[in-house]
């Protein structure tokens, strides 16, 4: 079984299914995908991951803020979040992070933000969600001064080497996504090789970043097997092994998600 770590259910492209996310969640289960993270990005979409993770006994969700859906001049409240966690699908905090790349003028805003929620991970103990773009040193020394003892993902890892083993030694996870298929993504794949195995998530980040084949489409969650197939050849493993460690990883990092193997 596989788990699509990383997905935004509320906003895929479902032309390709008639318009039915019931058939897109079909198809992806058909593809072996067993489970299925609902991210949150706003205080707006809180409400749609939640109902989405009620919906379908194989969907959990997170809740946080986007460090680009951030309002202007406002941090997201600590007791807003706080009661958003409550809810027994929410089994994450996040998307959370720094993204200097389209937003350098937002940063320090992004820092307080980020800081929230972390807090709120020290607080309630589950783990946080992180997006960092154009970021890395903020980023790793926002996490180290956290200090979580559940520490968490980098979500759709960009980074090198030197960054993943630095998140590593704290105690997070890396996830890759689509993107370490791409044709000048040599870097990343020397990560993908070097993560490891009790560290490894895979995601489609859907409904971004399709990978080859599929690239220039509209991302979805079936795509996250063409994901782990690409990371088993790459790695030198079987997909079936690749697709036990992976899900067996997520199971640790969430284990309020209660996983049905069949």
């Amino acid at each position: 079984m596989l788990i699509d770590s990383h997905c935004h259910l509320d906003r895929l492209d479902l032309s390709a299914h008639n318009g039915s996310l019931d058939a897109a969640l079909t198809a992806a289960r058909e593809a072996g995908v067993g489970h299925f993270l609902c991210i949150g990005v706003s205080a707006e979409n809180a409400s749609v991951v939640k109902r989405l993770a009620e919906q379908y006994p194989d969907v959990h969700c997170s809740v946080g803020i986007h460090p680009l859906d951030l309002e202007p001049g406002a941090a997201p409240a600590l007791d807003w979040l706080l009661s958003e966690l409550e809810h027994p699908r929410v089994v994450a905090i996040g998307e959370t992070g720094l993204d200097y790349h389209y937003e350098p003028e937002a940063a320090e805003l992004q820092r307080t933000a980020f800081r929230l929620h972390l807090q709120a991970a020290q607080i309630t103990g589950k783990p946080v969600i992180v997006h960092t773009r154009t970021a890395r040193a903020d980023t790793l020394e926002l996490l180290r001064e956290a200090a979580l003892s559940q520490a968490g993902v980098l979500h759709c890892f960009t980074e090198d080497w030197e960054m993943a083993k630095a998140a590593l030694d704290l105690g997070f996870y890396i996830s890759l996504s689509g993107i370490v298929t791409f044709r000048n993504a040599d870097a990343l794949r020397d990560v993908a090789r070097r993560v490891p195995s009790d560290r490894l998530l895979v995601e489609t980040d859907s409904p971004y970043l399709a990978p080859i084949p599929h690239r220039g489409k509209p991302n979805l969650p079936q795509y996250v097997r063409d994901v782990a197939e690409f990371l088993a050849e790459l790695r030198g493993v079987s997909f079936d092994l690749l697709a036990e460690q992976t899900t067996s990883n997520f199971q640790r990092l969430f284990p309020l998600v209660g996983l049905n193997r069949g």
